[in-house]
């Protein structure tokens, strides 16, 4: 028998996460996203990352059928943008600055870096959908910035 559900996420929260807004567009070219801490790199060669996106979410369908996601890794700094698009919000993007990327989905403006890719793979496994994305675009910023980090169920800042 499973492990409850209290327990389970009780465990996996003190796995601290980066965090991350995954963006793409839709066919009605609007701009989707949406906050995600289920993000991993896979592979080296060929570059691939992988998110996991709950089939509730909003942005799910959206995602299912995009070409291309983008992964923006938040700084510090960024906490009220994660809970921006967290929330269920369908102006998201309102006042968010951001620039377009090579294939289309948006980089939010003074992320930590960013990761364009083309949606490679989709494997549906419980009450979420895997993408994996080949990396075919990517970049840092420079300096010496600090990532946003979330651990035992809230925000949480690298000390140094």
């Amino acid at each position: 028998m499973p492990i409850d559900p209290d327990t389970f996420r009780s465990v996996l929260g003190r796995f601290a996460t980066g965090v991350t807004v995954i963006t793409t567009r839709g066919d009605d070219g609007l701009d989707y996203g949406m906050t995600a801490s289920a993000f991993s790199s896979l592979s080296l060669d060929p570059p691939l990352v992988l998110v996991c996106i709950a089939h509730d979410a909003s942005m799910f369908p959206v995602i299912s059928t995009a070409t291309h996601f983008t992964v923006n890794v938040l700084a510090a700094e960024q906490e009220a943008l994660s809970r921006r698009f967290a929330a269920k919000d369908p102006n998201r993007f309102d006042g968010v600055g951001y620039t377009r990327g090579k294939f289309g989905p948006a980089l939010l403006d003074e992320a930590l870096a960013y990761l364009e890719c083309r949606t490679a793979h989709q494997l549906e496994s419980g009450d979420h959908t895997i993408f994996i994305g080949e990396v075919e675009a990517a970049s840092a910023a420079p300096g010496a910035a600090k990532p946003l980090l979330y651990y035992r169920g809230g925000y949480a800042q690298l000390e140094r």
